[in-house]
Parts: structure tokens; sequence; C-alpha cells
């Protein structure tokens, strides 16, 4: 249900706005993006798995408020972060 290292290094230096960067927003926003899919994908099978899925749900609270926390800072960083992740219409 975890996301590879390969996947998260991938993810990193994808999203990562300077060198080394693990931190910011757009990493932790990216990383949290594919772990949430890959457990929805776990739910299509197992659907009364709730212990995971209150691991979910703390998965989407905790992005959001990332999300909220850059589009205060930087609206611009925002809207490109969404636009690239495809999770707002």
């Amino acid at each position: 249900m975890s996301i590879t290292a390969e996947e998260k290094t991938r993810l990193i230096k994808e999203y990562a706005t300077k060198e080394g960067d693990t931190g910011s927003p757009e990493v932790q926003v990216a990383i949290l993006t594919s772990r949430i899919t890959t457990l929805t994908e776990h739910f299509k099978t197992h659907k009364k798995d709730n212990h995971s899925r209150r691991g979910l749900l703390m998965m989407v609270a905790q992005r959001r408020k990332l999300l909220d926390y850059l589009k205060g800072k930087d609206e611009g960083r925002y809207k490109d972060l969404i636009a690239r992740l495809g999770i707002r219409r």
C-alpha cells in the first residue's frame, strides 16, 4: 500500500524546487498524492478495510493543509502544483 523508494525518489526529483529539496510543500503534496492514489486503488478490491481508510482520510487532510499553506504563501506555485498533479478541476 505504500510507495516504493524508487517512486519516492522520482517524485522528489520531479517536484523539488532546488537541489536536495525534500521538504518543500510541492514535494510533500506530490508524495501524499501518490500514496492517496495507491490507497484508492487498494480500496477497489478491499472494500471493508476501514483501518486503512482512516489513514487515507488523514493523508487527504494533511494534503489539504499543505495546499492551503502553499496557496497562502504563493498562489502561483499553488496553481502550478495542482495543474501538474491534476488534483483539482
